[in-house]
């Protein structure tokens, strides 16, 4: 049996077998569809049912919240239809729409910048553009495992690309990038997604906050903001554990330095004794620090845990939930236990 969904502001409708999810048939029949993940982590997909009947897999209630689900939002890859319906795609400021590609590119440098996180920086090995937004993340595959989700920490105008891969004590995928990988490597390239990325036509100050290698992201976007807005206020939360946790520090704070409209303010929640730094968690530094930023942008990117208690405290400032765009960086392990 097949159902018909019909987009309502696109006019057009989807035919979604039984079984199938609304996004990956809109996918299959050449219908631009915004989606990330498609494992119901990110909300790049959410969309408004207005009439008919689905039923969603399991999916992350950050992608998704209770109260969104009550106003009648679905998350397309996770809907399967059991009846005819009538969707809108959920409506979002400067939604961009990027060709996903497969590319090839080539390892050239390799660097660590602390004790569990590497950066690689790649070039392309054929003669293709790839396009994305400041923010925005593809699918890496490294010989012949599993992909991997990671965020672009390059602004889109560079011809290298630059990731921040946080090496995981089990990990198969980044065990082998921390022994293994080495540079002249070919590494297989799936993208763009995601809708965290950067507002440009959006001019009020920004808000970044990024915890551990949710740098990478937010490195991409404040780069990428410096260009095209140089004079617009940016503040930088970045959280870590400990001291040996922090990395690329001393480039932002000489960037503090010298321009009056930047500011860096790490702050480490297990410094192990004393240190020069600020210390506790990002969402209690929020609190102390932002009040009344009404007309401000923020970007999140980091732990699911460290996301959903930064978005609690934002909402607090006068930041509404819609510009605050956020990427919460899950596990395989932690994709797993959601999918029980």
């Amino acid at each position: 049996m097949t159902y018909n969904v019909e987009i309502r502001e696109r006019e057009i409708s989807v035919n979604v077998d039984m079984g199938h999810t609304i996004l990956e048939s809109a996918i299959s029949q050449g219908v631009k569809f915004p989606h990330g993940s498609r494992s119901g982590n990110c909300g790049a997909c959410k969309a408004v049912l207005h009439s008919g009947d689905v039923e969603m897999s399991p999916y992350s209630k950050f992608a998704l919240t209770s109260e969104e689900k009550n106003r009648g939002l679905i998350l397309a890859c996770r809907s399967v239809p059991w009846s005819d319906c009538e969707i809108s795609i959920l409506d979002k400021s400067e939604t961009i729409v990027h060709t996903t590609k497969l590319l090839e590119y080539k390892v050239v440098e390799l660097i660590q910048a602390t004790h569990d996180i590497k950066i690689i920086r790649m070039e392309i090995t054929e003669a293709c553009p790839f396009e994305f937004s400041a923010g925005q993340y593809v699918s890496l595959t490294f010989e012949n495992l599993p992909p991997r989700d990671y965020s672009m920490a390059n602004s889109p105008d560079s011809n290298i690309l630059e990731f921040h891969i946080r090496i995981l004590p089990e990990g198969n995928v980044t065990g082998y990038v921390q022994e293994k990988l080495k540079i002249g490597d070919i590494v297989k390239l799936q993208g763009p997604y995601g809708t965290a990325y950067l507002r440009e036509n959006h001019k009020g100050p920004i808000i970044a906050i990024a915890g551990g290698s949710g740098l990478a992201p937010i490195k991409s976007i404040i780069e990428r903001s410096l260009k095209v807005t140089p004079k617009r206020p940016i503040e930088l939360y970045f959280g870590a554990r400990s001291e040996r946790d922090l990395y690329l520090e001393k480039m932002y704070t000489t960037l503090a330095e010298s321009l009056e409209t930047f500011k860096f303010i790490p702050v480490l929640s297990e410094p192990g004794g004393k240190t020069k730094y600020r210390t506790g968690f990002l969402n209690h530094a929020l609190s102390e620090d932002l009040h009344d930023r009404n007309g401000s942008t923020a970007y999140i990117a980091g732990p699911p845990i460290m996301v959903k208690s930064v978005l609690e405290e934002l909402n607090k400032t006068g930041i509404s939930r819609q510009d605050c765009h956020a990427d919460a960086f899950y596990t395989e392990a932690e994709k797993k236990k959601m999918e029980v």
